[in-house]
């Protein structure tokens, strides 16, 4: 068997070159209007009366160098943090989703208990639950009660295991019924039906809403310095009192970005992937 070697022709050849040149013109045009946006906010910024006390207060390399390694070994406390807490609210936000969509009168008190859960954590400022939790628990000087590190976890946990909830109820939900006839008739039970068609195509669906919380959880860790314990948030507090400067707040804010790139970047992956499977691209 002769395989023939492919030649393009040449109204392909300029349609590819077109292309080519069109792309390489809208990279340099972009570069272009980027440089020239940022050269004017930097000259703006710089530009201003204050800005020479703003950049002492808050831009000074060396309190920064100084402040650097308390602020990185708090920063281990809150991905430690953050790792415990998404796990534990995406299985927190899983387990009310599968209460909430229970059918049958006899469940009508599960769905009633779950259903109050979500609309009060939901409507409940984060700030006012690690307060309860770190604060006013502890008051009560029952035995084996956690430390505070612990109970702000669990503050986090239960104010964004209600929004999870809520994405995990709507992917169930976005399932069509159809599926789920489909897979009682073929002799599954509810508990497999669950497990193997509908909670596969459910979380596939609502991957990147689930990225984008645990996008804003990863910030909101920082909140349980409120409550005491030393991490990112506390050491540059610490920092800024000793120097009177702001500064190590700059350095710990920057970290929090460079710790939430990876993050994001992944879920503007999952997304764009979602959008392509569903366009069927």
């Amino acid at each position: 068997m002769i395989l023939l070697e492919h030649t393009p022709s040449s109204a392909q050849q300029r349609r590819t070159a077109y292309r080519r040149r069109q792309t390489v013109r809208s990279v340099l045009v972009a570069a272009c209007s980027t440089a020239a946006l940022g050269t004017l906010l930097v000259t703006a910024v710089t530009g201003a009366p204050g800005w020479d006390r703003v950049r002492e207060s808050f831009l000074d390399p060396k309190i920064a160098r100084e402040a650097l390694p308390a602020v990185l070994d708090g920063l281990k406390l809150n991905v430690q943090l953050l790792l415990c807490c998404a796990a534990g609210a995406l299985l927190l936000g899983l387990l009310v989703a599968l209460l909430r969509t229970l059918r049958g009168p006899v469940f009508f008190p599960v769905r009633a208990l779950a259903t109050s859960y979500t609309y009060t954590f939901r409507g409940l400022p984060l700030i006012i639950v690690l307060y309860v939790l770190t604060l006013g628990v502890p008051g009560l000087r029952l035995q084996g009660m956690p430390p505070v590190l612990v109970l702000g976890g669990l503050a986090l946990v239960l104010t964004y295991g209600a929004y999870l909830a809520e994405v995990f109820r709507a992917g169930i939900e976005s399932v069509h019924p159809s599926q789920l006839a489909a897979a009682r008739s073929l002799g599954l039970s509810y508990r497999q039906t669950m497990r193997h068609v509908v909670l596969p195509q459910a979380v596939r669906r609502v991957a990147p809403p689930l990225l984008n919380d645990v996008v804003a959880l990863q910030k909101d860790v920082g909140l349980v310095s409120l409550a005491g314990p030393i991490d990112a948030v506390r050491a540059a507090q610490i920092a800024t009192a000793q120097h009177f400067n702001y500064t190590p707040y700059i350095l710990a804010g920057m970290l929090f970005v460079l710790l939430a790139i990876p993050l994001i970047a992944v879920t503007d992956w999952v997304t764009l992937r979602a959008a392509r499977r569903q366009s069927g691209g």
